[in-house]
């Protein structure tokens, strides 16, 4: 799974879209998050969910909820270096509905944690950081 932790950026997959979005052009980077959410959250729920689409996904919907009151700052590790644009609260119903698709059936990352058995550990993170961005005004 090239995971090493819990955490939102915690894979090689987040870091690397992490590595992408410093690479990129300022101007570009919110447009990456925005593809990033909506690739998930467009993905219907018979179709199968990539592991790195969703991990993507997930790291995306991290750095706007880091943005909103009691949001979680975003790891200063592996997260982006580079400062990001501030997001417009417009993706938080895409980020809403990734987030809901990483969870559903038919997601390869959640097929991936509960065959490590942490599945239940790993899912209230993901909810805590719906909540979040549900509760953002």
């Amino acid at each position: 799974m090239g995971t090493w932790g819990m955490g939102h950026f915690d894979s090689d997959a987040a870091a690397d879209f992490a590595g992408s979005l410093d690479d990129a052009p300022p101007g570009r980077r919110e447009e990456m998050i925005r593809e990033a959410l909506d690739f998930a959250a467009r993905t219907g729920p018979e179709e199968y969910l990539d592991a790195d689409d969703a991990v993507m996904a997930i790291a995306a919907a991290a750095l706007l909820a880091a943005q909103h009151p009691g949001g979680t700052p975003v790891d200063p590790v592996y997260g982006p270096d580079e400062p990001l644009p501030a997001l417009p609260t417009e993706l938080r119903e895409p980020a809403l509905r990734a987030l809901d698709r990483v969870l559903a059936a038919e997601s390869e990352l959640l097929e991936l944690w509960e065959d490590a058995g942490e599945d239940e550990k790993w899912s209230a993170g993901i909810r805590e950081l719906r909540a979040t961005l549900a509760g953002a005004e």
